[in-house]
């Protein structure tokens, strides 16, 4: 049977740059299907559209930062493998930052040439992870799901005992809570 394609997207503002890290996602993995965007628009676009299994990130693009990158990735495909492949040199804070900001990895563009042996790690993890992926993601589009439902139940109910309404309100509160959690 053969397996579908890697989905990666790839957020980076400068061809040339961009030609380069394909090359390395090529010798790293054959068997891939890669996406080219340069902002959070067409990132955000992507996510909903295109599903991808890994994203690389340039840290310093022209319209945000690569860090807003990792939250709109967070907020709408959480879990998704996410790398930072940057310019910015000998910076430990901004490499310790980004992995406390939920990234999988950081590596320096100067090292462009031996990226795909990087990469290859976390095309495995990718491979031998992606059933568990596809569970949870369609536990958390069903578990939204079921909370969009109480959510219309709750609107259409006409409450005819005065002493539930407080406990409708704790319930809609609650509610929207977990849609936050769960929003993306």
């Amino acid at each position: 049977m053969k397996k579908s394609p890697i989905r990666v997207l790839l957020v980076e503002d400068n061809k040339t740059d961009a030609q380069l890290i394909e090359r390395q996602i090529e010798k790293a993995e054959s068997h891939v299907d890669l996406r080219v965007v340069q902002d959070l628009d067409a990132v955000a676009n992507n996510l909903r559209e295109f599903k991808p299994h890994l994203i690389i990130s340039d840290y310093r693009l022209p319209t945000c930062s690569g860090l807003e990158v990792l939250e709109k990735a967070e907020n709408i495909c959480p879990g998704t493998t996410f790398i930072f492949l940057t310019g910015a040199i000998n910076d430990e804070e901004l490499a310790a930052n980004t992995i406390l900001s939920g990234a999988s990895g950081y590596f320096l563009k100067k090292n462009l040439g031996t990226f795909h042996m990087k990469l290859v790690p976390f095309f495995n993890a990718i491979k031998n992870n992606r059933p568990l992926t596809k569970k949870t993601r369609d536990l958390v589009a069903s578990s939204k799901e079921t909370i969009h439902k109480i959510e219309q139940f709750l609107g259409t109910f006409d409450s005819v005992n005065a002493s539930h309404i407080d406990d409708i309100r704790k319930m809609r509160e609650e509610l929207s809570k977990l849609r936050k959690d769960y929003d993306f």
